[in-house]
């Protein structure tokens, strides 16, 4: 998905680039608030059932961190391969389909999950307030859009093979630094507590 809505293929689909690119990070943003918002549901069901505390939360958010970080670092993956449906991309307008295809994919539950650490921001997003839940929604909805921006300078298929290349190269040190990152923020808020 991150390849499909390009400048090339938007010219050759007869639409903006800039103006499919703004609404699939509008679709993002829209879907990680929808994500918030079930979260918060979810944390009031939790808390109807007894809330447990700050602390017992934190532990529990870093047990899932753990969980998460160990399933992706051996490669366990998450069932179901479902992505947007890029029939879309012909059959409806551009800001349609970046809008529809953006709230799918910042919402994150109802397409492909490349990585278990999305259960830890779910686990989070239902042990926080929440006023947390809904921004941790936004900002994985926010920060997945903004991870489809570096498609901006393809304007031929040599670019699109060299990005192409270049994602793949990265996506080890991508994924250890994310992992990395989450396991120092996770330590870091359980000792806090």
């Amino acid at each position: 998905m991150l390849t499909s809505i390009t400048p090339l293929g938007e010219r050759g689909r007869g639409n903006r680039f800039w103006l499919t690119r703004t609404w699939l990070l509008i679709g993002h943003v829209v879907g990680g608030l929808a994500l918030g918002l079930v979260m918060s549901a979810g944390r009031a069901v939790v808390a109807w059932v007894g809330r447990p505390s700050d602390g017992t939360a934190l532990v529990i958010i870093a047990v899932a961190a753990a969980v998460a970080v160990s399933g992706d670092v051996i490669g366990l993956t998450v069932p179901g391969r479902r992505q947007v449906d890029e029939r879309w991309l012909t059959a409806y307008r551009g800001w349609v389909y970046g809008l529809g295809f953006g709230v799918q994919l910042g919402f994150g539950l109802v397409t492909v999950v490349n990585t278990l650490l999305l259960g830890v921001v779910l686990v989070a997003g239902v042990l926080l307030g929440p006023v947390q839940a809904i921004g941790l929604g936004v900002v994985y909805g926010t920060t997945r859009g903004i991870g489809a921006t570096v498609n901006g300078g393809v304007r031929s298929v040599e670019d699109l093979r060299r990005l192409h290349r270049g994602l793949d190269q990265r996506e080890r040190a991508v994924r250890l630094t994310v992992l990395a990152s989450v396991v120092l923020v996770t330590l870091g808020a359980v000792a806090t507590s």
